[in-house]
């Protein structure tokens, strides 16, 4: 998620990153969910790309005891850095030193959700509030009852993909929800909700919920719902991990080719 001023250019980047990710133990038991790869970059990678595609110069990551990698992860690494020099690996060398560009620091955006596009969901986002000057949250359409897994507003049409937001429903029964628009981690605030989440109670199994201060900057401000262009993965489900890295791996520009024939022939004849 974004914070803002009216006004302000869209910098600053939060990313709520302490959960447990008990949904895939054993192998987040040492290892954030974040950290985990989807072809060859941690998911963490993919969202702070998309951040910085979007204009974002600092992120803020909040997390927990166990998720020192993270931190490591975005740091530098003089003697990783020294050794590819040494073995004239000058390729491997620059992923090493662009991790983070320069001109964007990273202090110790929700990584589960994985957006491809030609223009990532947060830069589109990014757009919708500095052409309408408004709070803003991203929304996808769901089919049938996958949307009883998400936050879901009601609102109405402002224009093409432009909602005013009128109400969230965290988790409804999908017989009871108000829409086919559920929250999908993209979000722009501007300084009053801060006031609403400072005062936020837990919820269901001690977790805060966006959605009640959401609701509640709602009531003083207008807040935009943006139906973005995209393809989304869920990676906080392994389903949705595992489609990650089958269809990123298909575009990938190294091995794309042999992911393919293998698909074809020899993974699902064996099946």
């Amino acid at each position: 998620m974004a914070h803002v001023r009216y006004g302000d250019k869209v910098r600053k980047a939060v990313f709520p990153v302490a959960g447990t990710g008990s949904r895939f133990l054993p192998a987040t038991k040492a290892s954030p969910k974040e950290m985990m790869a989807v072809v060859d970059k941690p998911l963490i990678q993919y969202a702070v790309e998309e951040a910085i595609d979007a204009g974002i110069t600092e992120m803020i990551f909040i997390t927990g005891r166990t998720k020192q990698s993270i931190a490591d992860h975005f740091d530098k690494d003089y003697e990783l850095e020294h050794q590819l020099e040494l073995q004239g690996k000058i390729d491997l060398l620059a992923i090493a030193q662009n991790i983070v560009p320069k001109g964007v620091s990273c202090a110790v955006i929700l990584a589960d959700d994985l957006i491809s596009s030609k223009k990532g969901a947060l830069r589109q986002t990014v757009e919708t509030y500095e052409q309408c000057n408004s709070a803003v949250t991203a929304v996808q359409k769901f089919e049938g009852p996958s949307i009883s897994a998400y936050g879901v507003i009601s609102g109405a049409k402002q224009r093409d993909r432009i909602y005013q937001l009128a109400s969230i429903v965290e988790k409804p029964v999908y017989a009871d929800a108000p829409s086919d628009l559920g929250l999908t981690g993209r979000y722009i605030f501007t300084p009053k909700f801060f006031a609403h989440l400072a005062v936020l109670k837990p919820g269901v199994g001690g977790e805060y919920q966006l959605t009640g201060a959401i609701q509640a900057l709602s009531a003083e401000e207008q807040v935009l719902a943006y139906e973005y262009e995209r393809i989304r993965y869920d990676c906080g489900s392994k389903l949705g991990l595992l489609k990650a890295n089958i269809e990123l791996g298909l575009r990938h520009h190294e091995i794309g080719d042999e992911v393919r024939a293998d698909l074809k022939n020899e993974l699902i004849a064996n099946i």
